[in-house]
């Protein structure tokens, strides 16, 4: 088992040699919920035909990187707080990369990037299907600096750390589960103390901004907060403005 850690935490936990994508194929499994229950988990060091947020391609040079996807059925009841699902799963995944990068900055970058260093190291994509949540996150584990994609991403390797694959996927199960239990049992971010951990955990908050918007609109402004419905709140002349989707840029720190 190349995951015991992982596999005592979950009700099943398959890894997979290669596939196009572990979302898709968890999608495909997901009306099974007998033998693919909840917190049931996909994973795989080559993934062929990944997708990040925006419709964007996420592919990855064999073994360089971990492609994890989590079914998720028991969930919060009130879609508004279902909306804090990938938020969490981003905070998860950023608690499980600090414990094995002990003095770099690991952050998250609105609503669910994590940052080293300012540096993208895992994408999150989270996709509900009629009775579930399927959570997909990809991380750079051995991708050398020469396989980065682009001159703001980075990995352990090229961090110069030889990543436990087993205990990071334990922690950001393990993680994940805690946060979405406690949002599920209380409906709300704020009374489960989700919304408390992902702003700690924002790099994005206290920044200046560009967003993508729709339409090709833009917004240049300073993120001050994320609300109670997990928007993202950006100060722009004398207003806020409440982000819930959209591409966002970090320009530099505020005030600078």
């Amino acid at each position: 088992m190349d995951f015991p850690l992982a596999s005592a935490i979950v009700p099943r936990l398959e890894l997979v040699a290669d596939t196009g994508s572990t979302n898709a194929d968890l999608r495909a499994k997901a009306a099974d919920a007998g033998d693919w229950p909840h917190l049931a988990t996909l994973v795989t060091r080559n993934q062929t035909a990944g997708r990040g947020r925006l419709d964007r391609t996420w592919v990855a040079p064999a073994d360089s990187a971990l492609a994890i996807s989590v079914l998720l059925r028991t969930i919060p009841a009130d879609p508004a707080a279902r909306g804090w699902i990938p938020l969490a799963a981003g905070a998860a995944m950023t608690e499980a990369i600090a414990e094995q990068l002990v003095g770099h900055d690991v952050a998250v970058k609105w609503p669910n990037d994590v940052l080293v260093d300012g540096r993208k190291i895992c994408g999150i994509l989270a996709e509900a299907t009629t009775t579930a949540v399927i959570v997909g996150a990809g991380v750079n584990t051995a991708m050398t600096i020469e396989q980065l994609p682009v001159p703001t991403a980075t990995s352990f390797a090229a961090l110069g750390v030889i990543v436990d694959e087993d205990r990071l996927l334990s922690a950001y199960l393990e993680k994940l589960d805690g946060h979405l239990s406690a949002l599920t049992a209380s409906g709300d971010a704020v009374a489960s103390g989700l919304h408390r951990v992902v702003s700690a955990r924002c790099a994005t908050l206290g920044l200046r901004v560009r967003v993508s918007l729709p339409a090709g609109r833009s917004l240049d402004g300073v993120a001050t907060a994320i609300d109670a419905e997990g928007r993202l709140l950006v100060e722009s002349d004398g207003r806020q403005y409440p982000i819930s989707a959209g591409d966002v840029v970090h320009v530099r720190p505020a005030g600078t």
